[in-house]
C-alpha cells in the first residue's frame, strides 16, 4: 500500500470523439549512475495499456480490472528496469472504458462508477547512488484522440486505422495537437495493489473452417467456444469498413446471436489504404463463430493467418487433470475447464458473451471446488472475496447476488425482488474460502474472510421463521431445474424453504469448523448451536413418514450431501433419492443447487450405479448431452440448444456457464479417486468408485506438496491401481470392502 502517492488520476480537459492517448516525454536524472531498478505503477478509471517508447510495459490487458470501485480500485506494479535502461523517454497511456464506464448489465445502463475515462501512473526510478525520480500523472501531462473511436465490453470496439497516431507513444512525435488534462479529484486512498493475477493473452487459434452461409454471409468457425477477440490482418481501400460479429452457436446454418440479447458483440475496423493489423484490447467477446462483413475482395481474398482468435484470461496456472476411456466424458472434462477459463476473467462471471458476464455469487458458490482443483485460483478468489465483504458490509450484511454489485445502480429485476440475502448465492461468503482452504491448506483465507463469513450466517440467522427455518423472503431455489418452463427458472420442483434452510445449516456448520481451525472458540459455540437448531427445525419442518417436503431429487440430495440426516435416515434419503433418479430414466432433474452435489449423494448412500447411470446419460437433460450436440464449453440450460438444432426459447440463454460443470469436482474425487483427506492434500486420500462403463480413469493435482496422481484400470474382474503422494504427504488408499492402506510418498502399485 503506497500513502505518499504523487501521481493523480488524470483525464482530458477537452472533450474526445475518440479512446484517450496519455503521452508525457521526460529525461532521467543526470549525474547519479547507472539505473538500479524502475518500477511502474498503473491503474486508471476504466482500463488501460501503457508504452514505453513505443514498447508495452507488461503483457497484461484490460488493466487494473473490475473491483468495486466504489471502496477499491487496484493498480499493477511492473519492473520497468529494462526498458528505463534502454533510454526510454516517453510513458503513454490507453484508456478504454472498460467495466468503470461501459455498458453493465442488461438494462441499457452505462458508467455506473463515473463519466471519466482517467490514466493513473507514477514511474519510479532508482539510480545506482540512491537517488529517487519519479515521473507522474499530473497537469504537465497532455492527451489526444486515438484511432478506437469507440470501445464497450458488450457491443465491441470500432477502430478507425486512418486516425492512427504513429509515433504518439515515441520521442520526437509532434504532439501540437495534444491536449490539456485536467486532475480527477479520486481518493488515493481507494488504490490497492493487485491480490489476484492480471488478465492476459493465453494462445492463439486459427480458424477450421470459412464458408458462405445460405445468405450469402462469410462465416468462421474457430472450433471451439472461447473467450477474447480477433486479431484481424487486412489490405483494402481506405475507409473500407470491414466488420466482426461474433456469436456461440449457429442456428438454421447463420450466426445465432438471439442469445446475445442487446450485445451488439461487434467489431469495426476502418481501413487505412495500408496493410493494416487490428487487435480490439478493450472488449471481450464469447464466440466460437464469427461473421465477417465488408472484406476486400470477398471470402477467398481471406488468407491463413488473416484471422485469429485471441484466447484472454486471467493468468491462472493449470494444476488439475482428469482422462478416462469415455471420449464423451473427457470431452466434457475439457468443456469444465474452457468455460471455466472464459468466465474466470478478472471476476468469477457467469457468462461471458451477452449483456450481463456478472459475477453471480450462486454459479461460484456451485463451482468453486471444481475451480481450485483444475487452477491455481487461490488468489484470484480471495481477490474477489475482498469486493464480496465490501458489497456485504454496505449492504448492512446482505451478500448481493452478483459482485461486484451493479444490480444496485441497475435495479434488481423485478422477479428477483425484494433484495435480501439468498441461499446459495449469499452463501459463496462462506463456501468459496472454505473450498480454497480444502485445496490449499492455509488458513490466510479463513482469517481473511471469517468476518465476512459470521456476518452472512449472522444474517441468515435474522431471517429464519418462529418454527427455526428459512422459509420467508426471495430465493433463487433449484434455479433452473430442467423441469421449470423457460422463462420461469425459479419455478423448481424443489421447496425454496428446503433449499434454503439446507444450504443455511451447511453455511453455520462450515463457519462454526473454521471458528474452530482459527481457535474462535466463542464463534465456534455460537455457530454451532444454529447449525444444531437449523437440522432439528429442518427434521420438525419437513421431514416425515420418510420423505422429504416436495419429494424430489435434489432435497434429498441436499438433505444427505450436507449431513442433515442420521444414519438410519440417509438409508431411506439415499433409497429414495435412487427410485427418483431412475423413474427420470436417469436423466438429470436438478438445478444449480442440486446438481453439485446430487453424484455424492447417490454415491456415499450405496448407489454408485445410479450415479454412473446419471453421469453417463446422452440423453437430454444430461451433461453430456450438450457434448453429443457439438458442445465445446458448458451450457447455461441443460437444453440450450434442443435436438433439432434450434435455440432453447427462453431469453436467458448462454451455451459458455461453469455452474453445471460443477460434477467434475465429483469425478475427480470418484471417478478417478483423488481428494485432499487433509486441507491442502497434507494428507492425500486415493479412492476410485469404478462404475459404468469405464475401463480406466486417471487423474492429478499439482498440489502444495508437489504432484499427486492416480490411474486405474479395470483387469478382468480386477482393478490396477497406481498412485503418486507428492514428497512431504501421506496417502491413503481406500478402495470398497477393504481396510485403508496408509501410503508414504513415492509411487505405489496395487492390484486385486
Amino acid at each position: 500500500m503506497v500513502d505518499d502517492w504523487q501521481a493523480r488520476f488524470i483525464a482530458p480537459a477537452g472533450s474526445l470523439d475518440a479512446a484517450p492517448l496519455f503521452r508525457r516525454e521526460f529525461t532521467l536524472d543526470a549525474g547519479h549512475g547507472e539505473v538500479a531498478a524502475a518500477q511502474l505503477e498503473l491503474s486508471a478509471l476504466g482500463v488501460c495499456e501503457a508504452f514505453l517508447d513505443g514498447e508495452p510495459v507488461s503483457p497484461d490487458v484490460l488493466t487494473p480490472g473490475w473491483t468495486s470501485y466504489e471502496w477499491r480500485i487496484r493498480h499493477s506494479s511492473t519492473d520497468v528496469t529494462e526498458l528505463v535502461r534502454r533510454g526510454a523517454s516517453v510513458l503513454g497511456i490507453a484508456v478504454g472504458n472498460g467495466w468503470y464506464r461501459g455498458r453493465l448489465g442488461w438494462t441499457g445502463g452505462a458508467a455506473y462508477y463515473g463519466d471519466d475515462r482517467a490514466a493513473f501512473a507514477e514511474l519510479r526510478v532508482t539510480f545506482a547512488d540512491g537517488h529517487h525520480q519519479v515521473i507522474a500523472t499530473d497537469e504537465s501531462w497532455t492527451v489526444g484522440a486515438g484511432s478506437g473511436v469507440s470501445d464497450d465490453l458488450y457491443d465491441g470496439q470500432t477502430i478507425d486505422a486512418r486516425r492512427r497516431r504513429t509515433g504518439w507513444n515515441l520521442p520526437g512525435f509532434d504532439a501540437d495537437d495534444f491536449e490539456a488534462v485536467r486532475i480527477v479529484e479520486k481518493d488515493l486512498g481507494l488504490l490497492e495493489p493487485y491480490v489476484g493475477p492480471p488478465v492476459r493473452r493465453q494462445e492463439d487459434v486459427l480458424p477450421e473452417c470459412i464458408w458462405t452461409s445460405p445468405s450469402g454471409r462469410v462465416l468462421v468457425d474457430f472450433g471451439q467456444n472461447l473467450v477474447g477477440w480477433l486479431r484481424v490482418s487486412v489490405a483494402g481501400p481506405s475507409g473500407a469498413v470491414v466488420s466482426i460479429r461474433h456469436a456461440e452457436v449457429l442456428e438454421n446454418d447463420e450466426l445465432g446471436v438471439r442469445p446475445l440479447r442487446s450485445a451488439k458483440a461487434t467489431d469495426t475496423f476502418v481501413l487505412s489504404g495500408e496493410s493494416d493489423t487490428f487487435e480490439p484490447t478493450f472488449t471481450f467477446h464469447g464466440f466460437r463463430y464469427a461473421e465477417v462483413t465488408g472484406w476486400p475482395g470477398g471470402i477467398e481474398a481471406i488468407r491463413e493467418g488473416d484471422l485469429v482468435a485471441v484466447v484472454v484470461s486471467s493468468e491462472l496456472r493449470r494444476i488439475g487433470a482428469f482422462a478416462s476411456s469415455n471420449p464423451l466424458l473427457n470431452r466434457f472434462h475439457e468443456n469444465v475447464v474452457w468455460g471455466m477459463r472464459g468466465n474466470f476473467l478478472d471476476v468469477p462471471t457467469d457468462c461471458p458473451q451477452r449483456d450481463e458476464r456478472l459475477g453471480w455469487t450462486g454459479d461460484i458458490s456451485a463451482f468453486a471446488a471444481t475451480a481450485a482443483y483444475l487452477y491455481d485460483v487461490e488468489s484470484f478468489l480471495q481477490d474477489w472475496l475482498i469486493d464480496l465483504a465490501a458489497e456485504q458490509t454496505h449492504h448492512d450484511g446482505v451478500v448481493p447476488y452478483v459482485v461486484p454489485d451493479i444490480l444496485k445502480y441497475v435495479g434488481n429485476p423485478a422477479e428477483f425482488a425484494p433484495f435480501d440475502s439468498t441461499a446459495i448465492w449469499s452463501d459463496a461468503a462462506v463456501w468459496v474460502p472454505w473450498a480454497l482452504w480444502e485445496a490449499y491448506g492455509d488458513d490466510t483465507v479463513l482469517r481473511a474472510t471469517f468476518d465476512s463469513m459470521a456476518s452472512h450466517v449472522r444474517t441468515v440467522r435474522s431471517k429464519l421463521s418462529a418454527s427455526g427455518v428459512w422459509d420467508a423472503g426471495f430465493q433463487f431455489g433449484d434455479w433452473l431445474d430442467p423441469d421449470a418452463p423457460p422463462d420461469a427458472p425459479a419455478e423448481a420442483k424443489a421447496d425454496t424453504g428446503v433449499v434454503a434452510t439446507a444450504s443455511a445449516y451447511r453455511s453455520a456448520d462450515l463457519t462454526a469448523r473454521a471458528a474452530a481451525i482459527l481457535g474462535r472458540v466463542e464463534e465456534q459455540e455460537e455457530f454451532r448451536r444454529m447449525a444444531v437448531s437449523l437440522r432439528e427445525a429442518f427434521h420438525a419442518s419437513y421431514v416425515s413418514d420418510e420423505r422429504i417436503l416436495s419429494d424430489c431429487t435434489t432435497v434429498y440430495t441436499l438433505a444427505i450431501a450436507f449431513g442433515l440426516l442420521d444414519e438410519n435416515d440417509r438409508v431411506w434419503a439415499g433409497e429414495r433419492l435412487a427410485r427418483l433418479v431412475a423413474d427420470s430414466g436417469y436423466r438429470i432433474s436438478t438445478g444449480f443447487a442440486g446438481t453439485p452435489f446430487i453424484t455424492d449423494a447417490l454415491t456415499s448412500t450405496g448407489h454408485v450405479d445410479a450415479a454412473y447411470r446419471l453421469l453417463l446419460q446422452e440423453e437430454s437433460p444430461s451433461w453430456l448431452y450438450a457434448v453429443t450436440m457439438g458442445a465445446t464449453t458448458v451450457w447455461e440450460r441443460w437444453d440450450s440448444m434442443l435436438p433439432d438444432g434450434s435455440i432453447n426459447p427462453g431469453e436467458m440463454t448462454s451455451f459458455n456457464h461453469y455452474a453445471l460443470g460443477a460434477v467434475a469436482d465429483w469425478m475427480h474425487r470418484v471417478v478417478a479417486g483423488i481428494a485432499p483427506l487433509e486441507p491442502g492434500y497434507r494428507t492425500v486420500l486415493f479412492a476410485p468408485r469404478p462404475g459404468g462403463d469405464l475401463t480406466w480413469a486417471e487423474a492429478s493435482v499439482d498440489t502444495p506438496l508437489g504432484l499427486a496422481s492416480i490411474h486405474w484400470e479395470r483387469e478382468g474382474d480386477g482393478l490396477s491401481v497406481t498412485v503418486r503422494v507428492p514428497s512431504g504427504a501421506s496417502g491413503v488408499l481406500r478402495l470398497e470392502g477393504e481396510s485403508d492402506v496408509e501410503l508414504s510418498d513415492g509411487e505405489h502399485r496395487f492390484r486385486r
